[in-house]
């Protein structure tokens, strides 16, 4: 028989009740008893979940409060020492204080999870770091499983994509592999009480061999694996995101029980391990986005595998179904075709269901489940609604040079300047400002049809207002409107744009309690109307200070959406290029001189095998600069980039050639400024000096000292000072008090250098 079984599945509840559960107990609104208890009810309920879907192994150990990268930290006691907790006796407070900082410590460094939008909290290692097994959390979720009468198989990070995600920390220079020979007893600690509780299998995740992996790093697979194998029990290592195919003989020389390869992003992979001797375990449905497979097509690799392979073929979804919605069957609201064309998390496993039945009792015993996936695809392909030719033409049509701007920087900035006149250091925001109760509760009284368009219109301005106000008390140099009006940096545009539809339900989790709501690009992109232009006039209206337009960039909208897979997704991200274009050239034309189009997730969209790396990067940047095509000179492009490593792509973020770019900056102490100032950068600059993730307000003498530090590498007539990133998550009263030490320092240094 065939074996159906999952790595991970969504955390957060299909209410997201854990994130409200978590945000209830950071206002000390909810007690920690019955924050467990939540979190456990969840649990069970994932698990049922899986079980009723006919999965042979449920999923434990991907659970978290926070982060699974966080948690294995914690497993292996590689907690950052700087904090002074001990991971033995760390209390639920305390994770929570590693995750978001405290009044001593800033928090752990977020990045983006390989090329995905969930960011992880990036481990801290020094030579001298020691691990501890602490495996209690695991050891725990095995057993409530084991409670509920079902098989449970706890999935965890490996120890070298564990190190591959770290950095090294202290003054002493190293090499984080160093610490391999220490971190995998403890490994076999945490494995051999998960044996001791009980487990069959263990699923060991390896996804770092998606990368191009250094030689060394690649050779110390075998005998970290010869170590781990003495442990007594069945291990599945696994790897997702893309093919390993290249290291298909190592793989096939580890003493593991079992491999598990992914067909989705790599199906081309398979040949290389047709003739594998273990357990194969194939990842045949989508864990990354929402469409529904063709059941017909996956059958007709799968079974000439299963002839092969009998009882060693397993099969699952491609990686942890963390990354899709929860159950597409309260999405009543979506036309009725584009329903049938979808599957979140719930109808994933019931399609990997019909897959074990067809391959363990034929294709006829489940034949209308069969004939229901083959119509959806076939009316897929033949809808009228997805393709407009008017378009294509666009597209095809552009002018040679289109995305070159006029002039070069050096041109563009003096004529930026002479109209801006901005003192040295200038400060500003990056966009947002917090979403308050009243905001969200004017949004949703305006989607209920409780008030009026004018009246929601009324209190937007009302917000928008106090912004303004704000900021000019503050004295800050260049303002923002605050995006009062704004759901999500993405969302909202893409209810603006045709060929974007939307779920109500269909959040997943991009780290802690954050959780995003990603369109679904289903058809040919076109901007109808101006979506920006009225607040953003509105705003500027209550200023003699210059005022941003703020737009979402054409990548990070492509990567932070469930992207249709008919077409290349180059092809659509110049599409939504264009539909941002026309909104550019409005909001000139309306006296928007300023205009920032966020890029966070580029270096998220870079593709895992660096000989992938060019194509990307020539179509990604094409379509930033499309985006601001035929603007004058004297318009200011900005762009900000967050939570992602850029050392290695800087020519390509150069050659986006906006005139200022912000980036993320403080939690990792500017050390990512470096790497621009080695760069040498040649355009404008703002490294963010304080962390807004964070609710502490930081001291004056931290701002000081970042900002110092970026004095070393970039002129101050380059340097702009901001925060990291946006301010909708956070409070008024600790907006207010860190802005105000962000705009006092800045004074105080622009002082000294006048």
């Amino acid at each position: 028989m065939t074996t159906f079984h999952l790595s991970g599945f969504p955390r957060v509840g299909a209410k997201r009740e854990l994130k409200f559960a978590q945000e209830r107990y950071w206002r000390k609104e909810l007690a920690e008893q019955d924050l467990l208890d939540i979190a456990k009810a969840l649990r069970e309920k994932n698990w049922k979940h899986q079980a009723a879907a006919n999965a042979d192994y449920v999923a434990v150990a991907d659970f978290t409060f926070y982060d699974h990268i966080l948690d294995l930290q914690v497993a292996t006691g590689a907690i950052p020492t700087r904090f002074g907790f001990d991971s033995a006796t760390l209390t639920l407070e305390q994770f929570f204080q590693l995750a978001r900082g405290n009044a001593q410590q800033h928090a752990i460094e977020m990045t983006k999870w390989f090329d995905t939008n969930y960011h992880y909290l990036v481990p801290e290692f020094h030579k001298n770091t020691e691990f501890k097994a602490n495996p209690a959390h695991y050891v725990q979720q095995l057993q409530e499983a084991q409670a509920l009468g079902l098989k449970a198989k706890p999935t965890i990070v490996g120890p070298i994509t564990f190190l591959w995600l770290g950095k090294e920390k202290g003054k002493e220079a190293f090499n984080r592999l160093e610490l391999l020979e220490k971190l995998v007893p403890v490994y076999a600690e945490i494995l051999t009480a998960l044996v001791q509780a009980g487990a069959e299998w263990i699923q060991i995740d390896e996804p770092a061999l998606t990368v191009d992996l250094p030689a060394e790093w690649v050779a110390v697979f075998k005998p970290t694996y010869e170590k781990l194998a003495k442990v007594q029990a069945n291990l599945l290592l696994a790897t997702y995101f893309g093919s390993v195919a290249e290291h298909a003989d190592l793989l096939k020389s580890l003493p593991v029980d079992g491999l598990h390869i992914d067909l989705v992003r790599a199906p081309q992979q398979l040949t290389a391990f047709e003739d594998y001797q273990k357990i194969l375990s194939v990842g045949i449905i989508d864990g990354r986005n929402i469409w529904r497979a063709n059941l017909n097509r996956i059958l007709d690799v799968v079974e000439p595998l299963k002839a092969k392979l009998g009882e060693k073929l397993w099969i699952a979804p491609s990686c942890s179904l963390l990354h899709t919605p929860f159950d597409l069957a309260v999405e009543t609201q979506l036309d009725k075709d584009l329903y049938s064309w979808l599957a979140f998390s719930l109808q994933k496993i019931q399609e990997l269901n019909v897959v074990k039945q067809a391959l363990n009792h034929g294709r006829d015993s489940v034949q209308a489940d069969l004939t229901a996936s083959q119509a959806a695809a076939d009316a897929r392909a033949a809808s009228n609604v997805i393709h407009r030719p008017e378009v294509a033409a666009r597209l095809a049509s552009l002018p040679a040079n289109a995305d070159q701007r006029q002039s070069p920087f050096a041109e563009r900035i003096k004529l930026q300047q002479e109209w801006l006149k901005l003192p040295l250091l200038p400060t500003t925001n990056i966009g947002s400002f917090p979403q308050t109760t009243e905001i969200r509760h004017a949004r949703a009284s305006f989607k209920k049809g409780a008030i009026s368009a004018a009246e929601y219109e009324a209190a937007m301005k009302k917000e928008i207002a106090y912004v303004v106000e704000q900021q000019e008390k503050l004295d800050l140099d260049v303002l923002v409107h605050g995006e009062a009006e704004r759901n999500d940096m993405v969302e909202y545009f893409g209810e603006l744009l045709d060929g974007f539809a939307f779920t109500k339900f269909g959040w997943v989790q991009s780290y802690g309690s954050r959780c995003v709501k990603p369109p679904v690009i289903f058809g040919d992109v076109v901007r109808p109307n101006p979506m920006t232009v009225a607040w953003s006039t509105y705003a500027q209206s209550l200023t003699e200070k210059p005022m941003k337009g703020m737009l979402t960039g054409p990548v990070t909208i492509l990567q932070w959406s469930f992207v249709r897979n008919d077409i290349e997704r180059a092809t659509v991200c110049k599409q939504i290029a264009l539909a941002l274009n026309d909104e550019v050239l409005d909001l000139e034309k309306a006296g928007i001189k300023i205009i920032q189009i966020d890029e966070p997730a580029i270096r998220e969209g870079l593709p895992l095998k660096r000989a992938d790396w060019q194509n990307y990067l020539a179509w990604a940047t094409e379509a930033f600069r499309l985006s601001s095509f035929g603007a004058e000179d004297s318009t200011q492009i900005h762009t900000h980039m967050c939570y992602s490593e850029f050392n290695d792509i800087l020519p390509a973020i150069a050659g986006m050639d906006a005139d200022v770019i912000t980036i993320e900056t403080s939690r990792s102490d500017m050390e990512l400024l470096t790497a621009f100032g080695d760069f040498k950068y040649p355009n404008e600059i703002g490294p963010g000096v304080y962390d807004i993730h964070s609710p502490r307000v930081p001291a004056a003498s931290e701002i000081e000292h970042l900002l110092r530090k970026a004095l070393d590498v970039i002129p101050a007539e380059r340097l702009w000072v901001n925060p990291d990133c946006g301010l909708k998550t956070r409070a008024w009263p600790e907006t207010h008090a860190a802005l105000e030490v962000m705009v006092n320092v800045t004074k105080k240094l622009r002082a000294e250098l006048n």
